[in-house]
């Protein structure tokens, strides 16, 4: 969440960072909310005190002789005063935790301007898309000829925006995520965790997917209330909600492999055919905690990353830095990595990198403690996909594709093919 401290002392800055994505902050809403907060808690000390001296004088009175009956019932009086006033201060509180829990993070000086996608900013490319000597075929034909991919079979058991994998293209999608795994825990120095796959919601109001997009999420009927992970973000961002981590042990570098589940509430109409956006995926996820100071490096290191993904399956890339009104709820800056597909000449998503600052950590009470101050601070928190492996997947398909409709191995993923070096049909 928004630094509480923020939104009393500067209201005017938040509204304006939030108009940035389009946001509508009601400053005077809020404002008499805060005065409310401000009058109960100011009533609410007064009567505790006078509360407190009222039995220390019913003691010494006591301890006279005199009589105490009027300090007693005064007392009594008080008593239900200051219920009264609790009760309206507690509510003022929850109604304001409402509000701060249902914004936005601040956004990030460097995020460009802008009101959706059309105003992503390109950072950088890498690699060259190859050029053919026969019309590319996308991803669902070439795992249809190849008989692993099928919809229809899914569809079946499941219905629409899932998929049956098989054979050699089943193999395919789990020697990348165990490449990812290796590449990220050897290379890049992150440690490999394994994580529930079933939530409860504090662990999503953590994160925060909740409560504003619980649309978003898969519930789980029982006699206890849980969601599927939408990403391994969320469990993995919480292993450290309600600690304070000791500064030596900064930064912490994760990495999860796990399955992904979203009802893709508002994607209706949006990449229908074929594996781009699945009710449930693989991703391989990168997540760091650190202190503040080095979030912005690690989130230029997090993404250098997940890139590095891709140029090792030698699968050309480009980066953009999104823009204000494409940003994410919970980043204060975001880059997207979007690999080629040839099938649709262009390239797309296939890792969101971002910075969330402070925002989580507020929200899960996690924190470090800083040695100049010699006290608890909330960490930064920043996550990112390593990539999704389904999207991985996709783009190894179209990109080493043959004419016949086979597919070649990369040579990055040779070591767990077991020797196939060209995928035909199953």
């Amino acid at each position: 969440m928004i630094d509480p401290k923020l939104l009393r002392t500067d209201l005017q800055a938040v509204a304006r960072n939030l108009a940035r994505r389009g946001v509508v902050l009601d400053v005077a809403k809020l404002s008499a909310l805060e005065e409310e907060r401000k009058r109960s808690q100011v009533e609410s000390d007064r009567l505790r005190s006078e509360r407190n001296a009222n039995a220390k004088s019913v003691g010494m009175a006591k301890g006279r002789g005199e009589d105490t009956a009027p300090m007693i019932a005064r007392g009594e009086q008080l008593t239900h005063e200051l219920a009264r006033v609790d009760e309206s201060l507690n509510a003022v509180q929850e109604e304001l935790e409402r509000w701060q829990l249902g914004l936005p993070n601040l956004l990030h000086d460097s995020v460009p301007d802008g009101a959706d996608e059309t105003a992503n900013v390109e950072v950088s490319r890498w690699g060259e898309p190859r050029q053919f000597a026969f019309t590319p075929r996308d991803h669902v034909e070439l795992g249809e000829r190849l008989h692993g991919l099928d919809f229809e079979a899914a569809a079946r058991i499941s219905g629409a925006r899932f998929v049956v994998m098989r054979g050699a293209v089943s193999r395919l999608h789990r020697a990348l995520a165990q490449f990812m795994l290796d590449l990220h825990t050897r290379e890049h120095g992150y440690m490999e965790v394994y994580v529930p796959y079933l939530l409860q919601s504090q662990a999503l109001i953590g994160t925060g997917q909740l409560p504003k997009f619980e649309q978003d999420l898969f519930a789980v009927r029982g006699e206890q209330k849980f969601y599927l992970i939408p990403t391994a973000e969320v469990p993995v961002t919480n292993l450290v909600r309600e600690q304070i981590v000791p500064a030596e042990s900064l930064p912490l570098r994760f990495v999860c492999h796990s399955p992904c589940f979203r009802s893709e509430a508002g994607a209706a109409g949006k990449d229908t055919r074929g594996m781009i956006r699945m009710h449930q995926f693989d991703k391989v996820e990168l997540v760091q905690i650190v202190r503040p100071e080095d979030s912005y490096a690690a989130l230029e290191q997090l993404t250098s990353d997940a890139r590095r993904v891709l140029e090792v399956l030698e699968i050309p890339y480009r980066v953009v830095a999104l823009c204000a009104g494409d940003v994410g709820a919970a980043s204060a800056k975001t880059y997207d990595i979007e690999a080629w597909l040839p099938s649709q000449q262009k390239y797309r998503e296939i890792s969101s990198c971002s910075n969330c600052e402070a925002y989580q950590a507020r929200r899960m009470q996690a924190r470090w403690r800083n040695p100049a101050a010699g006290k608890p601070e909330p960490v930064h928190t920043l996550n990112g996909s390593g990539v999704a492996v389904g999207r991985a997947l996709i783009a190894v398909l179209e990109n080493y594709q043959n004419a016949d409709g086979t597919v070649a191995v990369p040579r990055a993923l040779a070591p767990y093919m077991g020797g196939i070096e060209r995928i035909d049909k199953a």
